[in-house]
């Protein structure tokens, strides 16, 4: 990837660019969407503890892995950021083209989500230990109401470049 001039930032994720305020298909050249690694300029904002979110994750062996994202980000972006060691996470980096950032959210937190895509719903079909409230990591952009949420890592994860499921016994 090629580094971003200052002032820019890559297009890594929708939630960046949700929490930015750019809207896909508006200010780009044809009306069209950008293509991944294209580059846009964010206005500059101070960070503060303000835009912080605590985020607890309940990995597969039962340990609680606990991290701070910024508003807007992903699930995902704070498990790559934060280099939480949870085993296969995020195969496809964010591209609904895996489930490996497959997370079960308690009811309450659940219920206060986005509603789902229909191609997230593609890609959850293909889950192990899938639940009623289980989501894509990269799917979810973390907001101020989400403090201190819990989410669980299932006990296994489809991963391709695996040759076995891994698993909490493996």
């Amino acid at each position: 990837m090629a580094a971003s001039t200052p002032g820019t930032v890559r297009l890594l994720s929708a939630c960046r660019m949700l929490a930015s305020g750019l809207r896909l298909g508006s200010g780009w050249r044809g009306g069209r969407a950008p293509v991944a690694g294209a580059s846009f300029r964010v206005p500059s904002r101070s960070s503060s503890s303000d835009d912080k979110v605590t985020v607890h994750f309940i990995n597969r062996d039962g340990d609680r892995l606990t991290a701070e994202g910024k508003v807007g980000e992903s699930l995902l972006d704070v498990v790559i950021n934060k280099n939480l060691d949870i085993d296969g996470f995020g195969a496809c980096e964010g591209t609904l083209a895996c489930s490996t950032c497959h997370l079960i959210f308690e009811d309450h937190m659940f219920e206060q989500l986005d509603p789902i895509t229909d191609e997230e719903m593609d890609m959850l079909d293909l889950a192990y230990g899938l639940t009623e409230t289980s989501r894509l990591g990269c799917q979810i952009c973390l907001k101020k109401s989400m403090a201190d949420m819990i989410v669980r890592v299932p006990d296994a994860v489809a991963d391709v470049r695996q040759a076995v499921d891994v698993g909490k016994n493996t």
